[in-house]
């Protein structure tokens, strides 16, 4: 029967070790025995070999933190480094083949030297020797159980939380993302310790320790973030009070010194570790309520890795004495249930967007028809308005234009006391002809010319009429300035003429009056006024307006507003007064 011995190295490390050694049981803690002693033992192990045995095998589960081994004081391995920064041996199953004439007949010697730091359960794991094969096949499946399997875990979750960060920041308003993102980071920094080899980037192992016990409160407090969220779950209240505690557990783990390293991180871990569980049970608890698929899949999958993680908790108290760990196997399968939850709520969210994105593309194809429907019976509607507009224009036109010279005319003929002569008649064409020509033309305002002055405006007006009006002993009078203070542009200067032509015509075949007179004043440079007023019998404008048959009257208004300007008719037996106000603009167009 193999006995185990342990004794602390002296101050000069001499080898083979002296000093008092103490019987003691593997796997081994020498807190228990030495409390608060930093640095280096021995354990020294003999049993008993015969030369017909099988080749045998060393197995050592774990040296916390590093140390190295002899066989019969040959030494067999030495870990990388056995001062500060520790190397990390204590998830590192270690195993070697012993053949003669390392191991001998009759009575063999272990001897394995252990560096470790207060706090941190140094001491030695279990140690088997044996057949080769036997603890091959045991070596690697520690291997698989204490390593392989957090690597996969590791890569698993920085994939995920890699993934749904991405998802995070193209979306912030999905903020479950996000922590599950930070769970996952958190997560793969805390589970690094137990593949980790050296404590870089850290001095030593006190330090790398403290941080590891941080990323731990990290990691809870994100994971309860993440349920709340993902729940939809405000809790404003329960959301300080969680920062509040893990801001005090990360304050008092930074600042811990050395005597009170091992309290201190049992605090960081066994605090966020009561909230942990609590979270879960609560977590699962709500999402029973509303027991829909992603509901049942996420309270199923807490409530196993609350099971499983109190039954790791008991194996790593001794409560429970044999049996391995759950946690890398549960780990994995939750990190993968819970990415498949978010994944596929992702997954029903894009395809709320992809059937938004074909509705909307049918509503604006839909609109786009209808648009082009409107622009084409609006586009009908214009051209028909414009056809409108121009008869309109062209008949106001022929009645302010070419009607006044053609009843000038007819009143000359009929009042002639002799027939006219070729001559006469010539010239009365011509008028109509020229009248003609400038209701053609003037469709553009560029063809007509502004007089230079309004003398030079009223006086082929004033020769028009004069005759008419002499012809009837009717006595006109003719005010206007000798120049122009701000000269109206071409339109406007156009509508005044058809507008004095439509009045003057009217007063000759309608008023029977004996005088009539035309004022035009600036009053200011911008503002041009022009009256007409005779002393004829009137008419009831009222009466006009109700009966429609005032074309020319319409006419004076219409045309009058279209360039900018107003015209106030008053009209009663021995008064007519027509009041035209223009505000005056020098442009043409």
């Amino acid at each position: 029967m193999p006995t185990v011995q342990a004794v602390r190295a002296n101050p000069n490390n001499e080898f083979p070790p002296e000093g008092n050694w103490q019987t003691v049981t593997l796997p081994d803690n020498w807190i228990e025995r030495w409390p608060g002693y930093s640095g280096s033992a021995w354990y020294r192990i003999t049993w008993q070999s015969e030369c017909n045995q099988s080749e045998l095998g060393l197995l050592i589960e774990s040296i916390v933190m590093a140390g190295e081994v002899y066989v019969n004081g040959n030494r067999i391995w030495r870990d990388m480094s056995l001062i500060e920064p520790l190397s990390r041996s204590w998830n590192m199953p270690r195993f070697w083949r012993l053949s003669y004439p390392l191991v001998r007949d009759g009575e063999n010697t272990l001897l394995i030297k252990v560096v470790g730091v207060a706090g941190q359960t140094p001491g030695l794991g279990p140690v088997r020797v044996g057949e080769a094969q036997v603890l091959q096949k045991k070596h690697d499946d520690l291997v698989w159980r204490n390593r392989t399997l957090f690597f996969i875990n590791l890569t698993i979750s920085a994939v995920m939380g890699a993934v749904f960060l991405i998802i995070w920041l193209i979306n912030r308003k999905q903020t479950d993302y996000g922590w599950y993102a930070l769970t996952a980071l958190f997560w793969v920094l805390f589970a690094t310790n137990i593949v980790a080899i050296s404590p870089f980037p850290f001095s030593d192992t006190v330090m790398a320790a403290k941080a590891n016990a941080i990323a731990f409160v990290l990691y809870v407090a994100s994971f309860c973030m993440f349920t709340w969220r993902f729940l939809k779950l405000s809790m404003p209240r329960f959301t300080k009070a969680l920062w509040s505690v893990a801001t005090v557990l990360i304050v008092i783990t930074a600042t811990a010194q050395a005597n009170t390293l091992k309290e201190t991180l049992a605090l960081a871990i066994f605090v966020p570790v009561a909230i942990f569980f609590t979270n879960l049970l609560f977590a699962a608890a709500h999402a029973l309520k509303k027991p829909s698929a992603e509901h049942l899949i996420i309270a199923s999958c807490f409530l196993s890795f609350m099971i499983v993680g109190v039954y790791d908790l008991l194996l790593l108290l001794h409560v429970i004495k044999t049996g391995n760990p759950l946690m890398p196997l549960t780990s994995i399968a939750t990190t993968l249930c819970l990415s498949g939850v978010l994944g596929l709520r992702h997954a029903r969210n894009m395809w709320r967007i992809e059937n938004f994105n074909i509705e909307l593309e049918k509503g604006i194809g839909l609109a786009r028809t209808e648009l082009s429907s409107t622009l084409q019976r609006e586009h009908e509607l214009v051209l028909t308005n414009s056809v409108l507009k121009e008869r309109l224009k062209l008949s106001r036109d022929l009645h302010d234009g070419l009607g006044s010279s053609l009843v000038r005319m007819i009143a000359i003929v009929q009042q002639a006391k002799s027939p006219l002569q070729n001559q006469q008649v010539l010239s009365l064409l011509k008028q109509i002809r020229d009248d003609l020509r400038q209701t053609i033309d003037a469709g553009s305002s560029n063809d007509v010319r502004v007089p230079a002055s309004p003398n030079e405006w009223i006086a082929p007006l004033r020769h028009r009429f004069m005759q008419l009006f002499d012809d009837i002993e009717l006595n006109a009078t003719w005010e206007v300035p000798e120049k122009w203070l701000t000269p109206p542009n071409a339109m406007q200067c156009l509508a005044l003429t058809r507008l004095v032509e439509e009045a003057l015509t009217n007063v000759f075949k309608h008023s029977r009056a004996h005088n009539v007179g035309l004022k035009m004043w600036q009053p200011e440079a911008n503002r041009l006024m022009l009256v007409i007023e005779d002393d004829g019998v009137g008419f009831d404008m009222d009466a006009v307006r109700q009966a429609g048959v005032s074309v020319g009257m319409r006419s004076m208004h219409a045309r009058i507003a279209a360039v900018g300007g107003t015209l106030e008719v008053q009209s009663s037996p021995g008064r007519t007064t027509l009041t035209i106000s223009l505000k005056m603009t020098t442009t043409n167009a």
